[in-house]
């Protein structure tokens, strides 16, 4: 437990040390550049708060590119200042070039900052998909099969009587004479003044 807390604790002196040095470049370059009082103090505030969004941006392992993208401008920023300031510039003849670049870093530094912060995540393939089927409409329900009709039932035989289907003959006989064909069951209903099952009945026996 010992040399873990050791191990972190060299790694936070470490960054303490690194940070501390970097602000104090990124200030003597702006100050440099013409921006005194408690301007040259923010410029190396906005750079490692750009440092610190691109890098949250990155660890939550959505749209990395622009995190990427960001991360570099800042450290190039960074990294600048500490070469600027390592005998490689004349802090007292600051060129033309430098000055504007410090002059236009804010908005750069703003841009970036709101990008990174309110930009929306890449969606993932699951919510897509999830997406999709909510969209779809849902399947109809399936019927249960219907039982295919089977033949129908003949109707039941009616009981006619002798006498009855006798009289029909002759009223069938009658018929033929005077028109010259033969009854149809509707007629010899109507004639005999029986329900329709006895007329069918009694024509299937003339």
């Amino acid at each position: 437990m010992r040399a873990q807390l050791a191990r972190v604790d060299a790694v936070l002196v470490q960054a303490l040390i690194a940070a501390a040095l970097s602000f104090a470049h990124l200030y003597d370059v702006a100050s440099a550049a013409g921006q005194d009082g408690w301007k040259a103090w923010a410029y190396p505030v906005s750079v490692d708060l750009l440092l610190v969004a691109a890098w949250r941006r990155l660890r939550t392992g959505d749209a990395k590119a622009a995190g990427w993208c960001w991360f570099v401008i800042a450290l190039t920023a960074s990294l600048g200042a500490n070469v600027a300031t390592a005998g490689l510039l004349d802090l007292d003849q600051v060129p033309a070039w430098l000055r504007i670049l410090v002059a236009g870093w804010p908005a750069v530094a703003f841009l970036g900052g709101t990008l990174l912060a309110h930009s929306a995540p890449a969606p993932h393939e699951d919510t897509e998909e999830q997406d999709d089927q909510g969209d779809a409409p849902d399947p109809a329900p399936e019927l249960p099969a219907q039982p295919a009709p089977g033949p129908t039932p003949a109707p039941p035989a009616v009981a006619v009587p002798a006498a009855l289907v006798e009289h029909a003959r002759k009223v069938a006989a009658e018929h033929r004479t005077r028109t010259g064909t033969a009854i149809d069951t509707p007629t010899l209903r109507a004639r005999l003044g029986v329900p329709a099952p006895m007329a069918e009945a009694i024509a299937a026996h003339l």
